[in-house]
């Protein structure tokens, strides 16, 4: 087998492994998470830390998800599944390194302006890309075009409702920054912490979307039914 021959499924296999990068370190976001709710078996000083460690497991699944949208259109280019201008791939890939730059740079200059603007960036980035795949996978359905295969088609869509999912994740999330300081400021009580704990059982059921999502677009991409 020539080296040509070996492009394409180290692609798809890479494809798979952000899957497994993305699944796997949200799952430890989550049990971090359900962690830090536990103010009964840890102190507050442990269950801050806790909540810095979710902070940087968390970068595992934001850097699969911007690394996904170019390399999913690649496997698509590469594989024919999807007959689109080989610029756009590259567009892709640009736009996948300007992404990951806001999120590593908001990481590391967090709690400052800087940070704050990086991530409004970042928000204004999803919302552009959330809407276009979504928009895509619709017209490719309805339509035929310009994505014929019926599959990638369900993908595309998908995928765009987990940008939507995963927009609203922070959207929920957003007040616990004013809770925790609280938290920080008064300390543990029925007071600081039932609100702070209402906010993120409601940010779960984003959460759980997902992952529903998630799983739904792996089976699409593996079995490609019809």
């Amino acid at each position: 087998m020539e080296f040509a021959d070996l492009v394409y499924p180290s692609l798809v296999y890479v494809h798979l492994l952000l899957f497994v990068l993305w699944l796997g370190a949200d799952v430890g976001v989550f049990v971090l998470g359900q962690h830090f709710r536990k103010r009964t078996v840890y102190t507050l000083d442990q269950r801050i830390a806790l909540l810095k460690l979710l902070v940087i497991v968390d970068l595992t699944p934001r850097t699969a998800w911007a690394l996904m949208v170019p390399l999913s259109l690649t496997v698509s280019y590469m594989g024919a599944w999807w007959d689109l201008p080989v610029a756009i791939v590259w567009v892709a890939w640009a736009i996948a390194a300007f992404w990951l730059w806001l999120v590593f740079d908001a990481h590391a200059h967090d709690m400052t302006p800087r940070a704050a603007q990086r991530r409004k960036w970042e928000g204004w980035l999803r919302y552009v890309l959330a809407a276009g795949y979504v928009f895509l996978g619709m017209e490719s359905l309805l339509t035929g075009h310009p994505i014929a295969t019926g599959w990638l088609a369900w993908k595309v869509l998908l995928f765009g409702l987990i940008f939507v999912a995963a927009i609203m994740i922070d959207v929920s999330f957003k007040p616990v920054g004013g809770l925790l300081g609280k938290l920080l400021s008064e300390g543990s009580s029925d007071a600081t912490e039932l609100p702070l704990l209402r906010v993120m059982n409601r940010t779960r059921i984003w959460v759980w979307c997902v992952y529903l999502l998630l799983l739904a677009t792996a089976w699409l991409g593996v079995v490609k039914p019809g």
